[in-house]
């Protein structure tokens, strides 16, 4: 089945007041695992604010990319479903629960890493496509 990421801009959650996160949590948690016991659920996380290093491909380490000059990933969910629509009904319980917009995209599959997985960790698991 194709995975789909689902991810919203750092600072998209800046709206909501501090006395709101504990029902902001319970919302988000309670997709959480929703996903999970419908099996969709891949993986998920929130990302620390500016935190970020860009490694170049001569292994030079700089800071960022910084929210000020562009959009950045504020966190992010992988569903494993069958259709966009499907990820997109994801999408919109995760919005819901965050209280933000969130961005769908299919994730390229890629043979040569998924056989490699697949001998890696054994037929079933769900670290294999």
């Amino acid at each position: 089945m194709p995975r789909y990421l689902i991810s919203f801009n750092d600072g998209a959650m800046d709206h909501i007041p501090t006395d709101d996160w504990p029902d902001v949590g319970r919302a988000s948690h309670a997709v959480v695992e929703e996903a999970v016991n419908a099996g969709v659920w891949v993986f998920g996380a929130g990302l620390e604010r500016q935190r970020a290093t860009i490694v170049g491909t001569d292994g030079t380490v700089t800071d960022g990319p910084y929210p000020e000059t562009r959009e950045v990933v504020g966190g992010f969910v992988v569903v494993d479903v069958a259709t966009r629509e499907e990820a997109q009904v994801w999408a919109a319980k995760i919005a819901a629960g965050c209280r933000c917009a969130q961005e769908v995209r299919e994730l390229m599959p890629d043979p040569e890493t998924e056989a490699l997985l697949r001998q890696a960790v054994g037929p079933g698991s769900r670290a294999v496509p």
